[in-house]
């Protein structure tokens, strides 16, 4: 059945956009994670990553992982979020390493990587400020001894979190304390550790102004593949493109009407009251999305239109000087939050352009 909105994925753009920064971090040596949650393990742009010089693929979502694997996609699958006890089985199955903070976490993985004879590979994650998961950096050698007294698993990296919940951007002292933390840890315990990551898109600021990376080998990178740009102030990353996605919809209707509601008011829909501004009669537009569909908030019109608001699937828009008419498309520009939403909905089509 054919759907009124789309989102248009040039691959080639990805794909150059994935080139150009395996180059920039490799030239100091700095391995990258394609983070594949934002495309829902979209198997068609696994498979770029992995053409362009991606070769460890991390999703937050084991649905994810399975879906990449099932597709035949030859890279090493890593779960990018801390397991939940419900799910370790699947963990063991379809994630090669994952990345974790609790002990009691950790001995399942292990007692269930015994029943297939494997080991599963492990990455700890610390906390440095951001406040979003991590072992508190003090707790870190007695939480690693306890950790080798178990088999089944693996340590193989540690890492870090930025930029994610409370906005702590990674510099060049928090970098350090983690690659310090690595030297530690290889020392104490004879541990040689394979992955030492140090954040994700929002560590381009710190990685070009940066005379010495430590130990600092390893980047999980989605924005900045997808739409070109850092994301502590998202600016655009000089070379790369930030408009290999663009959003799709029709219009359904056109009319000249007021631009405040008239008559009696409560909430909205979602429970808001709104405030309006006078501008007297506009050229008024509706498109066949809302808010089930896309993060409205995310999107930017191409052209000089405004978005005056939504509800569950329909979008409003002041048309102002520009003529549109029932069936035109209008086309958008998407910032994270709505890649994430449009690539999730069953409700919007993924067209394909620029196929390699």
């Amino acid at each position: 059945m054919h759907a009124t909105s789309r989102v248009e994925i040039n691959l080639a753009k990805i794909a150059h956009n994935a080139e150009k920064l395996v180059q920039l971090y490799g030239s100091k040596g700095i391995e990258l994670m394609g983070v594949t949650k934002t495309v829902c393990g979209d198997s068609v742009i696994a498979e770029i990553f992995v053409n362009n010089g991606i070769h460890m693929l991390a999703d937050s979502k084991l649905v994810n992982l399975k879906k990449m694997r099932d597709a035949g996609v030859s890279a090493q699958f890593v779960l990018l979020r801390s397991p939940a006890l419900s799910e370790v089985d699947a963990v063991v199955q379809y994630a090669d390493i994952s990345m974790n903070t609790e002990l009691s976490v950790i001995k399942k993985l292990a007692e269930t990587a015994n029943l297939s004879n494997s080991v599963h590979q492990i990455i700890l994650m610390v906390e440095m400020g951001d406040l979003r998961e991590g072992i508190m950096p003090a707790n870190l050698e007695g939480f690693i001894q306890k950790v080798m007294e178990l088999s089944g698993v693996a340590i193989v990296g540690i890492g870090a979190n930025f930029a994610c919940f409370g906005g702590v951007r990674p510099s060049k002292d928090n970098m350090s304390e983690l690659s310090k933390l690595a030297d530690i840890i290889q020392t104490r315990f004879s541990l040689p550790l394979v992955h030492v990551t140090g954040g994700n898109s929002a560590n381009y600021n710190w990685f070009t102004a940066a005379d010495s990376i430590g130990n600092i080998n390893n980047l999980r990178l989605g924005e900045s593949i997808y739409l070109g740009r850092e994301t502590l102030d998202r600016k655009a990353i000089p070379g790369l493109y930030t408009d290999a996605f663009t959003f799709v919809s029709e219009v359904i209707e056109s009319k000249i009407k007021p631009s405040v509601p008239y008559g009696e008011t409560g909430q909205n829909a979602f429970g808001n009251r709104l405030q309006f501004r006078d501008r007297g009669l506009i050229r008024r537009a509706i498109a066949s999305f809302g808010s089930q569909d896309v993060l409205v908030a995310g999107l930017t019109p191409e052209l000089d239109i405004e978005i005056l608001g939504s509800s569950s699937d329909h979008t409003i828009l002041d048309a102002k000087e520009v003529d549109l008419k029932v069936g035109d498309e209008v086309r958008f520009a998407l910032d994270y939050g709505a890649l994430l939403s449009v690539m999730t909905s069953v409700y919007i089509t993924k067209k394909y352009s620029n196929i390699l």
